[in-house]
């Protein structure tokens, strides 16, 4: 007679498994803290009349969205960059003067949770004022061309060139901010950025930069294509922070030009990066200029190491942890720069050695 005692043992086995499984799923639930509430002071514009009550309905959003006074920013949102996001979104609302009249547009793949993604915002942010616009990937994932580094190649992180198609028609003007940054200064000042007669965009330029890297010998040695910055003056500038004229944008319809310059790249290989090269080739030399201030970029290192980096010299609106080294996976590493114990104070994550006071 054969013994059963192995099948037994296999049964147990597979129970165990399943049951360590299960256990670190529930784990990668990850839970964010509910954040401070703050107000208007007391010279903010209101949005409507209900807006210096203690509580305002979330379902109120729709009321806020036209008006004139409100604080437009965009932002993506996903799981892998949500603690990000926390993060950021709470050292806007912090630092701002009017922090009940930020509202915020997120962009999320059409295929993303979108109940979860809005529970865990509500929850952490109860009074926030938003949105949550869904990004068809497939609209461009078909452009998307292989960069050097893969988290580039997210159609989420393309999504930044279609804020004009998502967002209502009158929302006129946004500030796009990316996730792995803070702000320590009023959003509505960079908010306010004069973009003259003519400029599409605003954002800081850093022209000490060597722009020509930015694109590959097949680009410039194309006597055609490097006539493109003809009568340009030309420099880079980081798009994680971007003050975008929408009307502007629309009527110019630069979601063309952007996808053209992709679909080009799908032939003849003229940048090695993302979604960056195509604003440069479509707007560097024809930006409105903000101060460097509000974008202490670089501070993830490079593409590939995400080596430490001390802040350019000047003073700090915004740091911007642009590169592969993020300051909440440094965290977690227990390998911070000295520059990420900046963010950690925003960090929202609640961690599960915290007690109840």
């Amino acid at each position: 007679m054969k013994s059963r005692l192995p099948v037994f043992s296999f049964l147990f086995l597979d129970l165990f498994l399943i049951l360590i499984s299960t256990n670190i799923s529930a784990q990668k639930q990850v839970q964010f803290r509910e954040a401070p509430q703050f107000y208007n002071s007391p010279d903010c514009p209101s949005l409507t009349a209900d807006d210096n009550e203690a509580e305002v309905d979330p379902d109120e959003n729709d009321n806020h969205i036209c008006s004139d006074h409100a604080v437009h920013v965009a932002m993506t949102l996903d799981t892998a960059y949500i603690r990000g996001s926390m993060a950021a979104i709470l050292s806007v609302l912090q630092h701002s003067s009017c922090p009940q009249n930020v509202l915020i547009h997120f962009v999320a793949s059409a295929s993303a949770d979108a109940s979860l993604l809005r529970a865990t915002l509500s929850s952490s942010f109860p009074y926030l004022k938003f949105q949550i616009y869904p990004f068809d990937d497939s609209a461009v994932s078909g452009l998307i061309s292989t960069s050097i580094r893969s988290a580039l190649d997210c159609p989420l992180n393309y999504a930044r060139s279609y804020l004009a198609n998502l967002l209502p028609l009158c929302v006129r003007r946004v500030v796009y901010l990316d996730s792995d940054l803070i702000l320590v200064d009023d959003i509505a000042n960079l908010a306010a950025t004069e973009l003259g007669d003519k400029s599409v965009l605003a954002a800081p330029e850093y022209c000490n930069a060597n722009f020509t890297s930015y694109f590959t010998p097949t680009f410039w040695s194309n006597p055609s294509l490097s006539l493109t910055f003809a009568n340009r003056r030309p420099c880079y500038f980081n798009t994680g922070v971007m003050v975008i004229d929408l009307d502007r944008w629309r009527a110019g319809d630069y979601t063309s030009k952007i996808e053209e310059w992709m679909e080009l790249q799908k032939r003849m290989r003229i940048y090695e990066l993302g979604s960056l090269p195509p604003f440069l080739l479509v707007f560097a030399g024809n930006i409105a200029p903000v101060d460097h201030r509000w974008n202490q970029h670089g501070l993830g290192g490079d593409n590939f190491r995400g080596l430490c980096r001390d802040l350019h010299p000047g003073p700090v609106s915004l740091l911007h942890w642009s590169g592969k080294g993020k300051p909440w996976a440094r965290l977690d590493a227990n390998r911070l720069c000295p520059l990420d114990a900046l963010w950690a104070p925003y960090d929202l994550l609640q961690t599960p050695f915290v007690l109840d006071s």
